[in-house]
C-alpha cells in the first residue's frame, strides 16, 4: 500500500513506480485517435457488424423490434426472486429500459436494463443497419 503524502510533490491521479518500471504501453495522449485493431484506421468497421461505438445492447434490440424474444433478467436481494424471465414480442428499447409484449396474456413490461443479463431469439438476429447505414432513433452517444 502506498502511503499517503501531505504537501507538495504528489498530486491525484499520480502514481509512484518504482526504480526502473517500464511500462507495458506508452502513455496515450489526451483526446489521441486509437486505431481499431485489424483495420488500421480509426473510424472503419468490421463488415457485417455494427460500428464499434453503436453497437449497445438497446441498439441491437431496436434492430429486433416485433421479434420474439426471451429475456433473462436477475434481481439482486430480493427475497421473492432473484431470476426472472420473460418472453414477448420487442416494442421498444431505451438507454435504461426494454419494453416487451406478451403475445399470448396481453400483458406489456417495462423492464429495467440494470437487471437485464442476456435475451435468447429464436431467429437470426437482426445486426446490421437497414442499407448499411446509420438507422434513426439508434444511440450514438457515449455510455455514462
Amino acid at each position: 500500500m502506498m502511503p499517503f503524502q501531505q504537501g507538495g510533490g504528489f498530486q491525484f491521479g499520480q502514481t509512484q513506480q518504482p526504480p526502473g518500471f517500464q511500462p507495458a504501453f506508452p502513455p496515450i495522449p489526451s483526446g489521441a485517435q486509437i486505431q481499431t485493431p485489424g483495420t488500421g484506421t480509426t473510424g472503419i468497421n468490421p463488415p457485417g457488424m455494427l460500428p464499434i461505438e453503436q453497437s449497445y445492447i438497446e441498439n441491437i434490440l431496436r434492430l429486433n423490434k416485433g421479434r420474439l424474444v426471451t429475456v433473462y433478467m436477475a434481481f439482486e436481494g430480493s427475497t421473492e426472486w432473484n431470476s426472472k424471465v420473460f418472453r414477448g414480442i420487442i416494442e421498444a428499447a431505451g438507454r435504461d429500459h426494454l419494453i416487451l409484449s406478451d403475445p399470448e396474456t396481453g400483458y406489456r413490461y417495462l423492464l429495467p436494463m440494470i437487471y437485464f443479463n442476456y435475451a435468447v431469439f429464436e431467429e437470426e438476429i437482426e445486426y446490421e443497419y437497414p442499407l448499411g447505414g446509420f438507422a434513426p432513433g439508434l444511440t450514438t452517444t457515449q455510455p455514462r
